[in-house]
């Protein structure tokens, strides 16, 4: 069973690198795997379940990843600095791992829409958990935050990707009409735009921080 689960997963992950998840159904992702949909319902209890399962393998991955990372930079003194190298960081490694953007952004209005309530449960839990990670690894550079500032920071990272990523993958026909008007020449890279919110954020959160212990 255990090897079957694994099978589907990468199967789902192999699909994502060629369309959106909201492009791919149950019946593609069945074929791909050569089993009925019938077959793959028994392993997980929908498309959404299969693609959220994906979502949280990435997340951890991401996070394993960061943790290597965030420590290793500037740790102080200047105004804003390791509030950037934060920011920055946080803001390379999300857009190194464009399937984690995607499910993110797919995350609200489309993965959690056909699922149970007992599996609801499972993948909220374990995102809690994933963001409070986030949040810790975040407060060890800024020590100042709160953690109900940090935890803040962590969850406005996800719903700011999940904004923002969408505009950097428009349809064929949207890319077109954007190249034609002259308006990609102006348009910031995803990394670019995600540095500049998460900085802000973290500025303003450590300045409130600060203003209330003043």
């Amino acid at each position: 069973m255990a090897a079957r689960r694994a099978t589907i997963l990468l199967t789902a992950r192999a699909m994502l690198t060629e369309r959106a998840v909201s492009d791919i159904s149950l019946r593609e992702l069945s074929d791909r795997v050569g089993l009925a949909k019938s077959n793959v319902l028994r392993y997980f209890e929908s498309r959404e379940a299969v693609f959220l399962e994906v979502l949280d393998a990435e997340w951890s991955a991401w996070l394993d990843a960061l943790q290597l990372i965030i420590g290793v930079g500037p740790t102080a003194a200047t105004q804003f600095v390791v509030e950037e190298h934060v920011a920055s960081v946080v803001s390379s490694s999300l857009a190194a791992r464009p399937l984690l953007c995607e499910l993110v952004s797919a995350m609200a209005g489309v993965l959690e829409r056909n699922i149970s309530l007992d599996y609801a449960r499972s993948v909220r839990r374990r995102g809690i958990d994933n963001t409070n990670r986030l949040a810790r690894l975040v407060r060890a550079q800024l020590p100042m935050l709160t953690v109900e500032a940090a935890q803040h920071f962590s969850a406005a990272t996800f719903i700011i990707i999940a904004g923002m990523w969408p505009y950097n993958t428009p349809s064929e026909t949207i890319a077109k009409v954007t190249v034609e008007s002259g308006m990609h020449e102006l348009t910031l890279s995803f990394e670019s735009n995600l540095c500049e919110a998460l900085t802000n954020l973290l500025v303003g959160l450590v300045a409130r921080t600060n203003g209330a212990h003043a």
